[in-house]
């Protein structure tokens, strides 16, 4: 089986595709999946995740399933196939 991944606005330029299909055989936790993405795009890995935290939560809102990770296990979620994740950009100024 197979998770859905959706990246919007800089996410989806830095992947230079707005969709994603990873395939899963047992289920994983979320920190595995963005790590896994990441690795094959430094690209999206230099615009998602957060340098000094190594984290992708300062950068993004993340949905797993239409629900915010803030709700579910945070990057500890268990991720299983037909699953849908979402990266949102967070926009950030001052």
């Amino acid at each position: 089986m197979s998770v859905e991944i959706e990246l919007l606005g800089i996410f989806e330029e830095a992947f230079r595709s707005g969709e994603a299909s990873l395939k899963v055989e047992t289920s994983r936790n979320l920190r595995d999946v963005v790590m896994e993405i990441t690795n094959s795009s430094p690209e999206l890995r230099r615009v998602l995740i957060d340098p000094e935290l190594l984290d992708p939560r300062p950068n993004a809102v993340i949905l797993v399933n239409g629900k915010e990770i803030s709700v579910l296990k945070g990057l500890e979620t268990e991720i299983k196939g037909g699953d849908k994740i979402v990266f949102i950009p967070v926009t950030h100024g001052g």
